[in-house]
């Protein structure tokens, strides 16, 4: 464990919040030094002055996870910043209760400035927890009803298009659902959606005693469009690691037939987004009308 560099971070994240960024009364007295004082950071860590004391010393123990996660709620750490802490103290950062359901306005924006792809965000238990207009358009309407890839998959749930690549989408599924399981054990949507998917499907139950492993990459789909008729898709996966999530880019071959139809859709969004005043917000909880379509990750 590098002791000192544990110090420095210690010391550089306390000096940098102001007790009023944590609702402490300052008391009125000038402070010495800037930042928040090592007793308040104990008390908010829940953990003893002088334990501390000695880890900003660079003379403490290897600090226990609990501890750490403490000392990180303390000093309010973002993600990136409590995993570092972690490492530091020669740990692995646990993973949180649960899966990450929400999507960050960063990624949501993102999501907005990408007109002729299609773009959906799944988390962890393959709900899609967001989408743009065109993916609407290109996979499927009907956003309301069910949400979840892995239930489309396995249970036959949503609306089908044909597409390739069903299969191989099948391993893909259960290989991260497996990742999930470990990382989130106490997380009741995820168990919940397991047990159905066990009770509802055989495919799924040999997959999962396959153990099958798999890392997001490149895929190539082929689409049957109901309005667009047969289209070759690219899809590709930006990973959102600190929220456990998958962002798939769908496009099309420049100059290819599909680029040609995915440019009438995205004009065909973009007129309704006119007509409608709106400026093409972003879906959330939707899901596709293809099982197979989303297997990039």
């Amino acid at each position: 464990m590098p002791r000192q560099e544990l110090a420095r971070f210690l010391r550089d994240r306390r000096e940098r919040l102001r007790p009023e960024d944590l609702g402490l009364a300052s008391g009125g007295e000038p402070r010495r030094t800037p930042g928040l004082r090592r007793e308040e950071v104990a008390e908010l860590a829940h953990m003893s002055v002088d334990y501390y004391v000695r880890l900003e010393q660079a003379r403490g123990p290897r600090p226990s996870p609990r501890i750490l996660d403490g000392l990180a709620g303390a000093l309010r750490l973002a993600p990136a910043e409590r995993s570092h802490l972690f490492r530091l103290a020669g740990t692995s950062p646990p993973p949180g209760t649960r899966a990450r359901r929400r999507v960050r306005p960063h990624v949501a924006g993102m999501l907005r400035r990408l007109p002729e792809t299609a773009a959906v965000v799944t988390d962890a238990s393959y709900d899609v927890v967001a989408c743009n207009p065109l993916a609407r358009v290109l996979i499927g309407e009907d956003l309301d009803g069910e949400s979840n890839l892995a239930r489309r998959r396995f249970l036959g749930r949503g609306g089908n298009h044909f597409s390739t690549g069903a299969e191989e989408f099948g391993r893909i599924a259960v290989a991260r659902l497996r990742r999930s399981a470990d990382r989130y054990p106490r997380d009741a949507a995820l168990a919940e959606l397991l047990a159905e998917l066990h009770a509802g499907s055989e495919e799924f139950r040999r997959l999962w005693e396959e153990r099958p492993v798999h890392a997001p990459g490149h895929r190539t789909k082929t689409l049957d469009h109901p309005e667009a008729g047969r289209l070759r898709l690219n899809c590709d996966v930006l990973l959102v690691p600190e929220e456990d999530q998958e962002v798939v880019l769908i496009t099309a071959d420049a100059g290819s037939s599909t680029a040609r139809s995915f440019h009438r859709l995205a004009a065909r969004v973009a007129r309704t987004d006119e007509d409608t005043g709106s400026e093409g917000p972003v879906a959330r909880r939707g899901t596709s009308g293809a099982p197979g379509l989303l297997g990039a990750g």
